[in-house]
């Protein structure tokens, strides 16, 4: 087990090193989720790559620290966790929450971050009343009481009603996040507005959407997308929020495009 003291919590994460002259991917996990979403895309993913995986605080086997939690308290222990494996620069890849936490990196330190890809995200996700308002029935009636709507947010209809036990695995992991930490992520997504910088991001972007997301929909992430010059968009048909789930081959393929474009880039650097 994978895991480094990071000024007040301790941080599980797994780590493969990249072959030489190959990238490395970061990936960040959603709200509610641990580093095990990204399973299935990892492994359709080239051999070569380097892949870091970790729990972002106050989620998974990560501890919680002190709360509640800034979007940049999320960035600054991605930073410390780079430093401390030895990374200087990433492909990184969020998801959600995760997708504001790689944002901030980049905004914060944009030498670390050589290409975003950016899944089911935007620069501002809900308002502060709608997050209070969830932080408010998880702490009166517990976490398993939005259970069946955050599900129906998270996934299409088909797989939640496919029968697989990849559904309920996914049931499983939300309520069994610690709540002191899910809650104090819920902060930091409601204190979280970059809209006003979006345009200013400059490396190689990939913005991918579930077409059946009911927590940041198609036409919010593309109106995001819109607002990056160097970005791509696609969505992602017959999945919802997370469809790193539902759709692995899909966000791998679209990592791998987008980790392509950044080495063609490099080349015509180097030419020039």
């Amino acid at each position: 087990m994978d895991c480094v003291q990071l000024g007040d919590i301790v941080v599980h994460y797994r780590l493969r090193r990249a072959a030489a002259g190959a990238q490395t991917v970061v990936f960040i996990n959603s709200l509610g989720t641990d580093f095990r979403i990204w399973d299935d895309v990892v492994a359709a993913l080239d051999g070569d790559l380097g892949i870091l995986l970790y729990d972002k605080r106050g989620h998974g086997l990560s501890s919680i620290g002190s709360t509640p939690y800034r979007i940049a308290d999320h960035a600054d222990d991605l930073v410390s966790l780079l430093a401390a494996l030895g990374i200087t620069e990433a492909v990184i890849c969020g998801l959600s929450i995760g997708g504001q936490i790689a944002q901030q990196v980049y905004f914060d330190r944009p030498e670390l971050v050589a290409g975003l890809v950016l899944c089911d995200t935007a620069a501002r996700i809900g308002d502060a009343d709608f997050w209070n308002n969830r932080i408010d029935a998880i702490a009166r009636n517990g976490i398993e009481s939005v259970t069946d709507g955050i599900m129906e947010r998270w996934f299409s209809a088909g797989f939640r009603n496919s029968g697989k036990p990849e559904y309920q695995i996914a049931r499983a992991m939300f309520e069994r996040q610690p709540v002191a930490g899910y809650l104090a992520t819920c902060a930091a997504i409601a204190g979280f507005d970059r809209r006003a910088d979006t345009a200013s991001i400059a490396v190689p972007v990939s913005v991918l959407v579930g077409a059946e997301d009911g927590a940041t929909p198609p036409d919010l992430v593309a109106d995001f997308a819109r607002q990056i010059q160097a970005s791509q968009f696609e969505i992602i048909e017959g999945a919802g929020h997370l469809p790193c789930i539902e759709a692995p081959a899909q966000v791998a393929a679209a990592i791998a495009a987008l980790v392509g474009r950044v080495e063609q880039g490099r080349m015509r650097d180097v030419a020039s």
